[in-house]
């Protein structure tokens, strides 16, 4: 089997089993788990920043193949390329959405403070109540709602992609496979946060797991473009490292950890992402 099914297969499992394993958890447990999944979030994207800072930066200056090192401006670009394109995208779905949902006003924090704001799945319920026999209009939400996804668990695609294309072939145990399980991990919580609204609708508990699992499949897509954009030459493998860091990057410092402290606001988060950070420090290093 070639390297690029193994990385599908890969991240199939973290990205559609990630998902689909939180949904099941969510459905299963039916009940507000919002201290569970602040902790849980802390707790990867202090993980996932360790990786990032600590790995995959560092392997876009000595991708593998080059024989010198990448010059400091173009991981520099690379890495803002990627945090300010999913940046950009996201302010623009948020401007374009939040003022339709009810409870988001001038008083709101100006990130999301739960998770069915960042995939927009509470703009999506607002127009099922309020537009119910308005079909078009509720579609529209859905299709926002499947980008908002799409556009949350792509860049995590992106890095587990171009992580394997610089790890030379090594299917376990390389950075790839590291990033995997990370996101895996992520995506556990995210699920719980997607099925248990949708049961809570009225959806029945397996539709909802299945919903839920399939939301975890653009990861598979970023996976794939990174991947094969990380073939094309050293130059191009480290531009990928290094835009999938900085959409990385992105994700943590924009939605993760300022998510975990407006869902439990105390000082467990902080404590959890020093935990993490440590945690994939010795990742890294082992």
């Amino acid at each position: 089997m070639s390297v690029f099914c193994w990385v599908v297969i890969v991240t199939a499992i973290a990205g559609v089993g990630g998902t689909g394993l939180g949904g099941l958890v969510g459905a299963v447990l039916r009940r507000d788990s919002s201290k569970i999944v602040s902790l849980l979030l802390a707790f990867a994207g202090g993980v996932m920043m360790a990786v990032v800072c600590f790995d995959l930066i560092p392997e876009a200056f000595f991708p593998d193949g080059a024989t010198e090192e990448m010059p400091l401006l173009l991981v520099l670009s690379g890495v803002l390329l990627g945090y300010g394109v999913i940046y950009v995208l996201n302010y623009y779905i948020d401007k374009r959405t939040n003022h339709e949902v009810s409870h988001i006003n001038e008083e709101h924090p100006q990130t999301a403070d739960d998770l069915d704001e960042l995939i927009h799945a509470d703009h999506y319920h607002e127009h099922k109540r309020s537009n119910i026999k308005n079909n078009y209009e509720l579609f529209i939400a859905g299709v926002v709602m499947a980008f908002a996804i799409a556009l949350h668990n792509m860049p995590e695609g992106m890095v587990i992609g171009a992580s394997y294309a610089g790890d030379g072939g090594e299917i376990v145990g390389g950075t790839g496979f590291l990033i995997a399980m990370v996101i895996g991990l992520h995506n556990i919580p995210e699920g719980m946060a997607v099925s248990v609204p949708l049961i809570t609708g009225g959806m029945s508990k397996w539709k909802a797991i299945g919903v839920t699992a399939l939301s975890g499949a653009p990861t598979i897509i970023g996976a794939m473009f990174g991947y094969s954009l990380g073939l094309i030459s050293p130059v191009w493998l480290s531009v990928s490292l290094s835009f999938a860091g900085g959409a990385m990057l992105y994700v943590v410092f924009g939605e993760l950890l300022p998510e975990s402290y407006l869902m439990l606001r105390s000082k467990a988060p902080a404590v959890f992402t020093l935990i993490g950070t440590l945690v994939g420090l010795i990742l890294v290093h082992v």
